[in-house]
């Protein structure tokens, strides 16, 4: 998530006669969005009320002149990109969008923020006498479940070569007598990619990632990730971005799992019945391919 600040003004619902002091922004688009608020796009954008359109929204959140937490939800995606870029790379960049794009202004924050506006009250959610949407809320951080779950697999897709590292590779098989090695693609999608994530054994290892190769929900998960090969599922449910000029980094969820994978190395799933848990998958003879096919039907995001 990018931070920055700016003056939304004219945000009438937002903050009355005050300007919002713009703390960051997200985009809500079919190739990216705040995991926490769905599986995917059509699911996100009814979690905040707003039709599903291919062009997307900008999510801009913010405190008002007295320190309340709002969401303000604009059309224009393409200006909200260009804030968060600039914010990425250090610089400095005001985000002022026309009052003509505005949706609309919600109350509260879908997800905790660890910045807050100077000069104001602290953040607090605003008093709006009952009427309207009830604020948005984070997770609760203390719990675990589809959110929560979410939130991690977002957190391990933006820091992959840190959560990768975690990973010792000796626990994957050395390749077999199929004459395969390691990274090649070769293997047809299919069931089999079910049986690849009981391919990935080796001995326990003490403070290793915590995984269970034989674990149902990753069978299960493997199976319909599968299945979205031949019935694609709803926009957003698979996203992939940029990793490097050879590969991809793909976020996939479903029904009580998310999936977080680079196209080039392996895959690492978190689930609803295993809280805290990130369990990896080797590559395989199916993984490869499976991730390929996968990345075909992506909403693609540069």
């Amino acid at each position: 998530m990018s931070d920055g600040e700016g003056t939304v003004a004219g945000a009438d619902e937002a903050a009355a006669d005050d300007a919002l002091l713009v703390l960051t922004a997200m985009l809500l688009t079919p190739s990216r969005f705040p995991g926490v608020l769905g599986d995917d796009y059509v699911a996100a954008c009814g979690a905040l009320g707003l039709e599903p359109y291919e062009e997307g929204y900008g999510l801009i959140l913010g405190q008002d002149g007295e320190g309340a937490r709002w969401t303000v939800v604009v059309e224009d995606a393409s200006q909200v990109a260009v804030a968060i870029a600039a914010w990425d790379c250090g610089m400095e960049h005001d985000l002022s969008p026309d009052e003509r794009s505005m949706v609309c202004a919600l109350p509260g924050w879908p997800m905790d923020l660890a910045v807050s506006a100077p000069g104001v009250p602290d953040p607090h959610d605003p008093d709006t006498d009952g009427e309207g949407p009830a604020p948005l809320t984070p997770p609760d951080a203390e719990a675990w479940g589809p959110a929560q779950r979410r939130l991690g697999a977002d957190e391990i897709a933006a820091q992959w070569s840190a959560w990768r590292e975690q990973i010792d590779d000796t626990q994957f098989p050395v390749p077999g007598t199929t004459g395969e090695t390691a990274g090649d693609a070769r293997g047809e999608v299919g069931s089999d990619a079910e049986a690849d994530a009981g391919n990935d054994s080796g001995e326990d290892q003490e403070n290793a990632p915590s995984r269970s190769p034989r674990h149902p929900g990753v069978r299960r998960a493997l199976s319909e990730a599968t299945a979205y090969t031949k019935t694609p599922p709803p926009p957003g449910r698979i996203r992939s971005s940029y990793a490097s000029a050879d590969a991809r980094t793909l976020r996939v969820d479903g029904p009580g799992w998310s999936m977080v994978a680079r196209t080039d190395d392996i895959a690492l799933f978190l689930l609803d019945e295993e809280p805290g848990t990130v369990i990896p998958v080797g590559r395989g003879a199916s993984l490869p391919g499976l991730l390929m096919a996968l990345d075909g039907l992506a909403a693609q995001a540069v």
